[in-house]
């Protein structure tokens, strides 16, 4: 029933900025969890950053300084605001959100279908 819709991809110069969002929709109880992966081919899938309901967030180390998450509890949207983007940022970038759509429900894991990031040298 929930689905994750991404937008805000794109190809950049290296320096340049790039705003990614996220809008979960569907039947949600209450959203624990949203962050953004990233994965390029060959390699591991990796967490980019999150940020829980109230507000706490966490960044992979080599995005600190540069990458702002933040989120919109009204919309159920997350962000994800890039600056001083690098050539080694290029990726697939994948959202994800933990959530329960019923108060008795378990938590899920949903997924949005990825956007490009691409950033040029």
């Amino acid at each position: 029933q929930v689905q994750l819709v991404e937008s805000g991809g794109g190809l950049v110069q290296t320096g340049g900025s790039l705003r990614l969002s996220c809008a979960a929709s569907g039947s949600i109880y209450k959203i624990d969890v949203m962050g953004w992966y990233r994965q390029t081919p060959g390699k591991l899938r990796e967490m980019v950053a999150s940020i829980t309901s109230g507000g706490s967030t966490n960044y992979v180390d080599s995005v600190k300084g540069r990458f702002g998450i933040s989120r919109d509890n009204a919309k159920n949207t997350v962000y994800l605001q890039m600056n001083s983007l690098k050539p080694e940022d290029t990726a697939v970038y994948y959202c994800n959100s933990r959530l329960k759509e019923r108060l008795w429900s378990q938590p899920k894991d949903y997924w949005g279908q990825g956007t490009q990031v691409t950033v040029s040298s």
